[in-house]
């Protein structure tokens, strides 16, 4: 949210929930009955399709909210949010949500909120249409880093939820994890990513070549 005092106020509203790495959120397809306000901890964001395919749509870390466009538009949970690590939460009942998003005149916020993250969807799935193995990988890593301190960056995702964000076999994005990792730029151990020179990495993204 833009404004801390009403970060503060829905903060304050909320009851306090934690959660364990890889405990469900939200799940997908559920009542809207609540929000949920992030205060520690990232979550990944997971459509699954009908022919039971898992998109990863996003990864989010503090100061995010969770479900908030469902409770305003009154419909079923259109994702299912999952802990990176241990996370800890504000959860506001649905109307009492409501309630504060009208007081406080935040319709407007939130709904360019929904449609930047519907355009950034937009522009990776043209993304995977249309880009080699090696830009998707690099732009992805760049896209599901959440910022922190300077220095190495925990993805915090595995081999295969990367091929989930961008289209690929878990064999692909290991053959791409590899150019980079030879370069220095990212290392790897069993379902853990770091990006130890986000610079470069970032570089590689903005000219849309690949590890080479």
């Amino acid at each position: 949210m833009t404004d801390p005092r009403t970060w503060e106020r829905l903060v304050a509203e909320g009851t306090e929930r934690r959660f364990r790495p890889d405990e469900a959120l939200l799940h997908q397809g559920d009542p809207p009955s609540h929000v949920l306000v992030l205060m520690e901890g990232r979550v990944k964001v997971l459509l699954t399709l009908p022919d039971g395919e898992v998109l990863l749509l996003a990864v989010r870390g503090p100061g995010e909210l969770l479900g908030e466009i469902a409770v305003l538009g009154e419909d079923g949970r259109s994702a299912t949010v999952i802990a990176v690590d241990a996370c800890v939460t504000r959860v506001l009942p649905a109307e009492r949500f409501r309630l504060l998003v009208r007081s406080a005149g935040l319709e407007a916020e939130l709904l360019r909120r929904a449609m930047r993250r519907i355009r950034e969807g937009e522009v990776w799935r043209a993304e995977t249409a249309s880009l080699p193995a090696g830009p998707r990988v690099v732009r992805a890593l760049v896209r599901l880093a959440v910022p922190g301190p300077d220095g190495p960056v925990d993805v915090g995702l595995g081999q295969t939820e990367i091929g989930q964000a961008v289209g690929l076999s878990r064999s692909m994005v290991a053959a791409e994890l590899a150019r980079l990792r030879a370069r220095g730029i990212v290392t790897t151990a069993r379902r853990r990513i770091v990006i130890t020179d986000m610079a470069r990495l970032r570089a590689l993204a903005e000219t849309g070549h690949g590890p080479v």
